[in-house]
């Protein structure tokens, strides 16, 4: 690879009681669920400002903004399918993905390897290429009180 960029993304929402928790793909078995337009899979919207960032084609809110009624309640994974299909990206190979979600509770230990399973079979990465971890904050901050969830990640991409 002679060309090689980097990016990154953050996300963040809300918990609430009346939706579903959905991470990377997969449903969390959850009383409560991240408030959004779309599904709110904070990990899924900062791998795809990830990828938009490393080139240089703007942010999710740009390409699915939050006002429009076509995306209310849209899986994020579809989503993450048309960010990858862009002809900005399209050319790229992603050769890593590392996907960090910050959370005080529930416990996500259980669902990392659903997770990177997920990704790998929604983008066709292999899962060697995909990470997925968490953290907490120690009960600081609003994802520490259990007010929400944040997320980051970081890609690699490469083209010959």
């Amino acid at each position: 690879m002679n060309d090689l960029r980097v990016g990154q993304g953050f996300d963040v929402h809300k918990l609430v009681t009346d939706r579903k928790l959905i991470l990377c793909g997969v449903e969390i078995p959850c009383e409560y669920g991240l408030l959004g337009h779309s599904d709110a899979d904070v990990a899924i919207h900062a791998l795809m400002d990830a990828l938009l960032g490393a080139v240089s084609a703007g942010d999710i809110g740009m390409i699915f903004p939050d006002n429009d009624p076509a995306y209310a309640g849209a899986d994020s994974m579809v989503l993450l399918q048309k960010v990858l299909a862009r002809p900005e990206i399209s050319p790229w190979q992603v050769l890593n993905c590392d996907v960090t979600i910050i959370a005080q509770k529930p416990k996500l230990a259980p669902y990392r390897e659903m997770m990177r399973q997920r990704i790998s079979a929604v983008t066709g990465w292999e899962t060697g290429r995909v990470s997925v971890k968490f953290t907490t904050t120690e009960k600081l901050g609003f994802t520490g009180r259990g007010e929400g969830i944040a997320a980051t990640a970081v890609v690699l991409l490469g083209k010959a």
